[in-house]
């Protein structure tokens, strides 16, 4: 898997892209505590069964940060790289703090977004709803990569998941380096005060929303919300899970072929 980068009026991004489908489908992943492009086999590994029929591209955030960092800037970026890229009308996949993005893609940007499916995100989040991300932003503060690591597993997993891979996380906390902690505080910061749900009746292309109710990350009303406001939209559709945590993305068996699914209908 090769890793590519481009650059914007507003400075640089990692991406990289796989599969084979004429249509084209981004992937913005959610909060990590280090850069998603370290995983990519894995991930293309895990969508398999959608690059027969996509061409899939999944981007980082940008490459130098800015302090503050809001998801709105997050996202407006994001889709500067999309229009050098020349994607638009995109099949559009985003988890968590990506669903943020997408959100605000699809509201400020109605001709990049085809369709949307928004996994395990919020269009406000509450005070109370960041608390497990204030946490997080805590302990990295700290420079406790360990306990960091293994919080952010507890939090997006189910107990037996997270008991599963707590040795993984234990190690990957070992490689975890300064500015990898410095780039998490500024995204996990950029979350704060998050807020679009008055924007929503601006989104015009189909909607998927996906939640678990034993989120304990944003938790389920953060889905449920979405699901109200959006609930008049001619094309929007919600589908709940139970018992696969905030990261039911990579923990429901059934995830890919809900959004393959969706974004062949």
């Amino acid at each position: 898997m090769v890793i590519e980068n481009v650059s914007t009026g507003s400075g640089s991004m990692d991406y990289f892209r796989f599969g084979r489908g004429e249509k084209n489908l981004v992937i913005l992943p959610g909060l990590s505590v280090q850069s998603v492009m370290g995983a990519a086999d894995a991930i293309a590994e895990a969508y398999r069964l959608i690059e027969e029929r996509f061409t899939v591209y999944v981007f980082d955030r940008r490459s130098d940060l800015p302090s503050p960092y809001t998801v709105r800037d997050m996202a407006r970026d994001t889709a500067e790289a999309f229009k050098v890229l020349g994607l638009d009308d995109l099949c559009i996949f985003g988890a968590s703090q990506g669903g943020m993005m997408a959100l605000v893609i699809a509201i400020e940007y109605p001709e990049l977004a085809g369709k949307l499916v928004l996994g395990s995100t919020s269009a406000h989040l509450k005070d109370a709803q960041f608390r497990v991300i204030e946490e997080w932003i805590r302990l990295a503060k700290n420079g406790d990569r360990e306990g960091l690591y293994l919080d952010y597993g507890r939090e997006i997993y189910p107990p037996e998941v997270f008991e599963q891979y707590r040795e993984t996380l234990i190690e990957a906390a070992k490689t975890v380096t300064d500015k990898d902690l410095e780039r998490f505080i500024i995204l996990a910061e950029g979350a704060r005060g998050f807020d679009v749900v008055k924007e929503l009746d601006r989104i015009k292309c189909p909607v998927l929303a996906i939640g678990d109710f034993e989120d304990s990350v944003v938790d389920s009303d953060a889905t449920m919300e979405i699901a109200e406001k959006l609930d008049a939209h001619p094309d929007f559709r919600l589908y709940m899970y139970t018992g696969f945590g905030h990261a039911a993305f990579d923990t429901a068996p059934d995830y890919k072929e809900q959004i393959l699914r969706f974004f062949e209908s």
